[in-house]
């Protein structure tokens, strides 16, 4: 079922007698449980006309480097592959999607879209919708409730948001039926970029080469549901309890496939859903009330990636302005956070794991972020280089969960604590609560045996195990 709530008209052009319906894809990066595609498909089958589905490969997308594209184009072959056994033509090109949609828009009756929350992707279809002559038809794909369904303004934290998404989702948790094109495009000959030597395509980019694709995450559908599958079965009982530590390992690992649109929350909520276990309810919090919250957050806050100023809640900006001018006893720059280089082991461990692996342990990632404001001049300064590495190194950077999960270390969506220096009353965390929680040296360990074998100089005393 596709909700009408999830459909959007970006103009109000009128369907024209064109060769083709476009799905112009972008932000669901697959073809398995994507709104976007069913609706094209359904839209060509009513026309009794060809589906193209296009997709554009932009070197100037923010921070995106050779790690992020290798990834995405990994994802990429599998939906090529996926939609010619549909009968679906593939029309990827190197090209920024705004400029080649138009192109292709003028032999199209109309044209689908899923839904991009960033800026920037929000201003792309926003050029297209203004410079085409046939219908912009947006759908919402990658989360379970519609944001503007869910709340028409920015949230203030998990609590404000939980009741209105929860008191929908018996109406959006609703399987979506795969539709069948009628007429094949495949026959439609356009000029495409060959994607099936990957290296090849990543030297023609002009992107930052000097982080390497990672061995660690393949890029792909079938690739989301293998870590899915495995956490259904091994790790979901104990995710409620074991999923904070990081010298376990019990995370789904299922971010960086969230984050291309290669996986479906939707599809992921209701096999887990089907699942009675003890650590179900922990996962979903964490897969549609705090995702969903985050993308409220860079929906209704377009500040997300500039201004703390415009995007902490009052207590948080006063605390840390009155606490602007304690004392620093440890101050690293950006060159030093992002070669591991502090007195902090646990810190520079977290840092080498996602500069090795392209993803970090999500209770290191927040006390990651904490120490950044601790050991930089000033709240604002700390911000920039948190946002700099975590996008740079993750794969899941450059995501609303990776802006909100950053502004989360400074006071977004949480509460006030006990006062104290630095960080005034935004929410603290030290090494002694790793090594009180958890048996932390694993972890370490585990990090620098990683940083060993691949030759990889790190600030990580083996010697100390």
């Amino acid at each position: 079922m596709i909700h009408k709530t999830r459909i959007k008209a970006l103009n109000n052009n009128k369907v024209q007698v064109g060769d083709y319906v476009l799905y112009w894809m972008q932000a669901s990066q697959r073809t398995e449980y994507n709104h976007a595609l069913e609706l094209a498909i359904e839209k060509a089958n009513s026309l009794d006309q060809p589906l193209l589905v296009y997709f554009g490969i932009t070197d100037r997308f923010p921070e995106a480097n050779a790690r992020h594209y290798y990834f995405m184009l990994e994802g990429l072959q599998e939906v090529k592959d996926s939609l010619s056994k549909r009968g679906i033509n593939f029309i990827i090109r190197y090209e920024s999607p705004e400029v080649g949609v138009q192109k292709l828009a003028k032999k199209a009756s109309m044209i689908v879209v899923d839904r991009g929350y960033l800026n920037i992707e929000r201003r792309w279809r926003k050029v297209v919708a203004e410079n085409i002559d046939c219908p912009l038809i947006q759908v919402e794909s990658n989360l379970i409730v519609p944001i503007e369904e869910a709340s028409n303004k920015e949230e203030y934290a998990a609590y404000t948001i939980r009741k209105k998404i929860n008191k929908q989702l018996d109406k959006y948790l609703v399987p979506l039926k795969e539709r069948k094109l009628r007429r094949s495009s495949l026959d439609i000959e356009l000029p495409v970029l060959d994607i099936s030597n990957l290296d090849k395509v990543i030297k023609k980019l002009d992107v930052d080469m000097n982080v390497n694709k990672v061995d660690e995450f393949v890029g792909g559908s079938s690739e989301a549901i293998k870590y899915f599958e495995e956490f259904i079965d091994n790790k979901l009982d104990k995710y409620a309890d074991l999923s904070n530590d990081p010298s376990l390992d019990y995370s789904s690992h299922l971010s960086p496939y969230l984050h291309f649109g290669q996986v479906s929350p939707l599809y992921i909520a209701l096999e887990v859903g089907e699942v009675y276990s003890p650590g179900r309810d922990d996962f979903l919090e964490q897969l549609i009330i705090r995702r969903e919250l985050s993308f409220n957050y860079v929906y209704y806050n377009q500040n997300y990636d500039s201004n703390l100023e415009a995007i902490l809640p009052d207590w948080a900006l006063k605390t840390l302005n009155n606490h602007r001018e304690d004392l620093r006893e440890d101050i690293y720059t950006r060159e030093e956070f992002e070669q591991g280089l502090t007195h902090d082991i646990y810190w520079n461990a977290a840092q080498m794991e996602m500069v090795l692996t392209g993803k970090m342990q999500g209770y290191m990632r927040m006390y990651w972020g904490k120490k950044i404001l601790e050991w930089t001049t000033d709240p604002e300064e700390a911000f920039q280089i948190a946002l700099y590495l975590n996008n740079k190194y993750n794969l899941d950077g450059r995501d609303p969960n990776a802006f909100a999960g950053i502004a989360w270390c400074f006071g977004k969506h949480d509460r006030a604590w006990r006062e104290r220096e630095i960080f005034g009353k935004v929410r603290y965390m030290n090494a002694n609560g790793l090594k009180r929680k958890f048996d932390i040296a694993i972890y370490v360990k585990r990090i620098a045996d990683l940083c060993k074998e691949r030759e990889v100089e790190a600030k990580l005393p083996i010697t100390l195990f």
